[in-house]
């Protein structure tokens, strides 16, 4: 079924892994000059990034970043004290700095890798793929 659409599930991860929009692969999901700023819609193909009735959509990013700085940062910090391998200061210095600047450092990838996590499922949802984005 997937061979019959124009944008494969295998261009929804690359695009995801890549920061790229879902739907026609241009580097729009985020505002030109900024590191935090998502686009309402992607310049390039008009797709709604941001939609007004999808307020908690991007909860799941938020969560996907939690559950990625728990476990590929704040883990093996936790290990390697446990461990004896760091002391208390040293443990809790990592700990605070990692805490507060891995989420600010993936914050791009957790949202479009949460894009990317919807449209595998659905890419029927794609405009280029004959949808209107997500079902609302």
């Amino acid at each position: 079924m997937s061979s019959s659409f124009k944008v494969t599930r295998v261009d929804i991860v690359i695009r995801g892994l890549t920061n790229r929009c879902p739907n026609c692969g241009g580097r729009t999901l985020f505002k030109e000059g900024t590191l935090f700023s998502v686009n309402k819609a992607c310049p390039a193909c008009g797709f709604e990034i941001e939609r007004a009735n999808d307020e908690g959509f991007f909860l799941g990013s938020m969560s996907l970043n939690y559950g990625v700085t728990l476990g590929c940062y704040l883990t093996p910090v936790a290990l390697l004290w446990y461990r004896k391998d760091i002391g208390d200061t040293t443990a809790v210095v990592l700990a605070a700095v990692g805490a507060l600047l891995f989420p600010a450092l993936f914050y791009r990838s957790s949202r479009s890798w949460w894009l990317m996590n919807y449209y595998i499922f659905f890419p029927q949802h794609l405009p280029s793929n004959g949808g209107t984005g997500r079902a609302g």
